[in-house]
């Protein structure tokens, strides 16, 4: 098996998993019990909060432990707009957020939110003068991705801040992080919110974090008995919460030397991909190794996954919660809407091996002239 769709989740690593089963072999009681089993359950997810409140070098209570990020980000742009909809109604997106952003500011829409969309030059990046433009006294928010999920573009996240508060003081920043911690450096104090979810970085399912800033309210989404969390209440998931911390500590260790790695192997693909007449590599200056788009000009995207799947080779459309629709982001940087509703993701992890690589793209060429030849009949 080739596993080519890191971006789209990643396999549990093993000292991950171990951290799992331990919690939950050992740590039987309800953290929100008084008895001593509640108590060391309670501690347990203490100590996993502080591990990673001092790895962002935060405070614990800006911890918010969440499903994952589509919840982070519900969490934290709902949370924002109903808290602070005296001040103003006016939010800020990019064209280069998950799908789960879009669906929220739709929702909030509804409830009489105007939502902006700001555009990205050529090669998407934030348009700063039309952000500028766009911040207005009733300006609450703006969400902007640090790393897009399905073409990589890291965007600048302190120099955006730096403009939002020049131009208003009370307006907030949130970034979803999903696709940047584990591949590059993330700093939640360039922002005010972020959201983050531990399958991206060798964790487990079902378990997120987003980080709020201590000075920012939010209204909570969740209603129910609890003693540590107005925001989420519930019963915490103790393992859940012990592996996020193990995945975080994972996955910010030796960043530099893995990107390397990574972007040898992200040329390696690419020189070999620009070679073929029927592909366009969907790719900017800005755009992280660990992800690598492409475009087929005569074959189904679909079609393309299915018949190297064949060859127990797995790849990605654009992002895994919109399969099936075309990018957004292909068609927010080069405005092309057959480029968009073609695409493939490939997107490489430390794990992934030169070895694998050279299989994938001898079963790529095998596959490619085969339907190829198929469309050109």
């Amino acid at each position: 098996m080739i596993y080519l769709d890191y971006s789209a989740t990643t396999p549990v690593s093993y000292d991950v998993l171990e951290s799992y089963n331990k919690a939950c072999k050992e740590f039987i009681g309800n953290p929100n019990s008084l008895h001593s089993l509640g108590v060391k359950s309670k501690k347990l997810i203490q100590e996993a909060t502080k591990q990673i409140s001092d790895l962002f070098n935060v405070l614990d209570s800006e911890i918010i432990y969440t499903s994952g990020a589509t919840e982070s980000n519900n969490m934290a742009l709902i949370g924002v707009a109903l808290a602070n909809i005296k001040k103003g109604n006016h939010i800020i997106v990019s064209k280069l957020e998950h799908p789960s952003i879009y669906k929220i500011c739709e929702y909030l829409e509804t409830l009489g939110f105007e939502i902006s969309y700001v555009n990205n030059d050529n090669e998407g990046l934030i348009d700063f003068d039309d952000l500028k433009r766009k911040i207005r006294p009733e300006t609450i928010l703006v969400s902007i991705c640090a790393v897009n999920s399905e073409i990589g573009i890291r965007q600048p996240l302190k120099m955006i801040r730096q403009i939002i508060r020049k131009e208003s003081t009370s307006c907030l920043l949130h970034s979803d992080m999903t696709q940047g911690l584990g591949k590059i450096p993330i700093n939640f104090h360039d922002v005010d919110l972020a959201s983050c979810s531990m399958h991206k970085i060798y964790g487990p399912k079902g378990i997120g974090i987003l980080y709020k800033n201590s000075y920012v309210n939010i209204c909570p989404l969740i209603y129910g008995s609890s003693k540590e969390s107005t925001l989420r209440p519930g019963t915490p998931p103790v393992p859940l919460i012990a592996s996020a911390a193990k995945s975080i500590r994972l996955a910010v260790q030796d960043l530099d030397r893995r990107e390397t790695f990574i972007k040898r192997l992200n040329e390696k693909i690419t020189k070999e991909l620009k070679t073929y007449d029927g592909i366009l590599i969907n790719q900017t200056k800005y755009s992280i190794p660990h992800i690598l788009n492409i475009s087929l000009k005569n074959i189904k995207a679909e079609t393309f996954i299915h018949a190297m799947e064949e060859y127990e080779i797995y790849l990605g459309t654009n992002t895994a919660c919109a399969s099936g629709e075309f990018s957004t982001s292909v068609m927010a940087i080069f405005n092309d809407k057959k480029r968009a509703s073609s695409t493939i993701r490939i997107s490489l992890s430390y794990l992934t091996t030169t070895d694998e690589i050279n299989r994938f793209l001898s079963h790529f060429k095998t596959v490619y002239n085969k339907l190829n030849a198929l469309v050109a009949n």
